[in-house]
């Protein structure tokens, strides 16, 4: 393959609702063969995955390269994402690039500059668009692993300028990416809706096989969802799915098609998935565009006839690659026990919510909610604890955006209130959400409904130098870096009593400073000091020489 040929896709030739437009082109990100290990939509934890992820054949140092005329107009280092790179392009998409091991020399210089300047390591330059500008095929990076990442390879996300959606970069490479496998299921889940439909005598969501041969009875209105993953020719990665269409005796009720999402859609994944599953119909306060229902239900199905519904599945890749799965649903008349709820603890999707209890105060605004919650609330008190543990729910309900929950201090253990946080409870361990105490409470913004209480964090971080006796053969000061209980908020190192640029690597929590000769003397004895601070602002300071 060589690094010039030209991808060229006429848009409208495939099934999704986002490409739409003028004939685009692009050449590779790469000037290897192009494989995919992860392709774009794949459901993360609260995020859709925003792009595609090249393999650069196990190694960092492959050359990155602009897809079209155009100029860079954002260069990034963070924590999360390691090394970025915005390139926008004349024909309206920008792409970022995200993991690598570093830029060309000529930004690379910048970017240092930046960080002893401002005494950071954490990046963010906007040039302006006649400064840098690029060549379709021309290398702005290099590759890498650097941020957030699980291995060496390219993630490049794709933007449509015009809307500032996230669009699918593959089918502008659909010619140097060949794949002849079909998409595969392992699970199909029924979900009987609460109060008004039954599934086997139960209201419990219920299993069962792919082309299962005995029929599942229930009575009312029902959902179903699927768990399915993709697979490309030649490579033992998995990935998510294209296109999954649900239909019911031959007529249509669902669509999913993961070809764009808005910023704002991004957390509505949390609404359309159920563990590993997708679900086959549509909560009412979610408005991805991936999704659509046919059948005026939301995608829900009733089942209000003594008869066999044959339910199909048909999932799809971009390139077309089909399989279908089968099951019968015999509708069996059933008794369905209503909804028992106390309306104190049932939350509306479509309104505003408050809960207030003795101790604690819980804002949900409007459009927070997917769909209608009936709370199963509970609270304890543990003797000797800072505050009530309060259960809002008994299990853990994603929201589309932050809400304020306030929970009061029954015994004020120290005067030092900055060491107060909010602490979500899960497996009998405590995650800090953070918080500030104010007038006897602590309120913190939080994305989940679960259980919380209050606790406190006077223990600093842990700063552990690594294989000290060999800094100075290997060029390299390490340390481990910990916290406890709350997160790391900060850290700062020095030599000599001079900024030195260490970089924080979150996968194996570990600060590491590249000794500079320019900057640090090849001769002599050297004192390094390390300052690493947690969310409650405790402190520690680690000092060694080399």
């Amino acid at each position: 393959m060589k690094k010039y040929i030209v991808a060229l896709l006429l848009f409208g030739s495939v099934e999704g609702h986002c490409q739409a437009g003028a004939a685009t082109t692009f050449v590779p990100p790469l000037d290897i063969p192009l494989t995919l290990s992860g392709n774009f939509g794949e459901l993360r934890s609260n995020h859709f995955h925003g792009g595609l992820d090249f393999k650069t054949q196990n190694v960092i140092g492959k050359k990155v390269l602009a897809l079209a005329d155009g100029y860079i107009s954002r260069i990034l280092v963070t924590h999360g994402s390691g090394y970025m790179l915005y390139v926008h392009y004349n024909n309206g998409y920008t792409t970022i690039y995200r993991h690598l091991s570093g830029f060309v020399s000529w930004m690379a210089q910048r970017v240092e500059d930046y960080q002893y300047e401002h005494e950071t390591w954490e990046v963010d330059i906007t040039p302006s668009p006649a400064e840098y500008p690029v060549r379709a095929g021309q290398q702005v990076a290099w590759s890498g692993n650097s941020g957030y990442s699980f291995g060496p390879h390219l993630h490049m996300d794709l933007i449509e300028d015009a809307t500032g959606d996230r669009v699918d970069p593959l089918p502008f490479f659909r010619n140097f990416i060949k794949d002849n496998r079909a998409p595969q299921t392992s699970g199909i889940i029924l979900f009987p809706q609460p109060g008004r439909g039954v599934v086997e005598g139960r209201q419990q969501k219920k299993r069962i096989t792919p082309n299962a041969l005995r029929p599942i009875e229930a009575w009312g209105w029902i959902g179903t969802g699927i768990r399915a993953y993709d697979y490309m020719s030649g490579i033992s990665n998995r990935y998510g799915v294209y296109s999954v269409v649900l239909t019911v005796d031959g007529k249509e009720t669902f669509r999913s098609t993961v070809d764009c999402y808005s910023a704002d859609e991004n957390r509505m994944v949390n609404s359309w998935v159920y563990g590993d599953y997708m679900k086959s119909f549509i909560d009412p306060g979610n408005t991805l565009r991936m999704l659509r229902a046919e059948n005026g239900s939301r995608g829900l199905i009733d089942i209000d006839e003594e008869r066999d519904y044959h339910f199909v599945y048909e999932l799809k890749d971009f390139y077309g690659n089909t399989s279908r799965y089968r099951f019968v649903v015999r509708g069996k008349r059933q008794a369905i026990d209503p909804l028992v709820h106390r309306e104190k603890y049932l939350f509306a999707w479509d309104k505003m919510n408050y809960l207030q209890e003795p101790g604690m105060t819980l804002v949900i605004p409007k459009g927070t909610l997917y769909e209608d919650l009936p709370l199963f609330f509970n609270v304890r008190a543990d003797s000797g604890a800072v505050a009530y543990t309060y259960q809002i729910n008994d299990e853990s309900i994603p929201l589309h955006s932050a809400c304020e929950l306030s929970i009061g201090i029954r015994r004020k253990m120290l005067a030092d209130t900055t060491k107060y946080y909010v602490a979500r409870v899960s497996g009998g361990r405590m995650y800090s959400v953070g918080g500030k105490y104010a007038n006897g409470f602590v309120t913190a913004k939080i994305l989940t409904l679960g259980t919380y209480t209050v606790a406190i964090d006077t223990i600093p971080p842990k700063v552990v130098p690594v294989n000290k006796k060999a800094w100075s053969r290997s060029g390299r000061i390490i340390y481990h870096i910990k916290d406890r209980e709350t997160a790391i908020r900060s850290y700062r190192g020095t030599i000599d009593g001079k900024y030195a640029l260490f970089g924080w690597e979150m996968m194996t929590n570990r600060l590491t400073y590249k000794i500079d000769p320019r900057r640090v003397s090849r001769t002599g004895k050297h004192t390094v000091e390390v300052s690493v601070t947690d969310a409650c602002g405790n402190v520690t300071v680690a000092r060694d020489t080399f």
